[in-house]
């Protein structure tokens, strides 16, 4: 095999490991959002459609995670805390 040969596979292997890591990246960003609007519809709020999902580190501590989901009916604040509903605040 020479060395032209090489390269291109490489370089083929290593575009192929970008993209994937791109795909699991927009993945990861997804699911929050998709995860906290499904919470807060078990709970009795609407959010038909969820927009995004931001965790908000100032209010966030080790064992409750604050976040802000935006949906097509509202805005809300999320305090997560293991074993227990959310908390949830309507912001707008």
């Amino acid at each position: 095999m020479g060395f032209r040969r090489v390269w291109t596979i490489w370089v083929t292997i290593i575009q192929v490991a970008i993209g994937a890591a791109a795909v699991q990246s927009v993945a990861a960003q997804e699911a929050p959002r998709d995860l906290l609007a499904a919470q807060i519809r078990d709970q009795g709020y609407r959010c038909n459609k969820a927009i995004s999902a931001k965790k908000n580190v100032k209010r966030s501590r080790a064992d409750e995670a604050v976040w802000v989901l935006r949906c097509d009916t509202g805005t809300y604040r999320l305090r997560l805390v293991p074993d227990m509903a959310a908390r949830v605040q309507r912001l707008k």
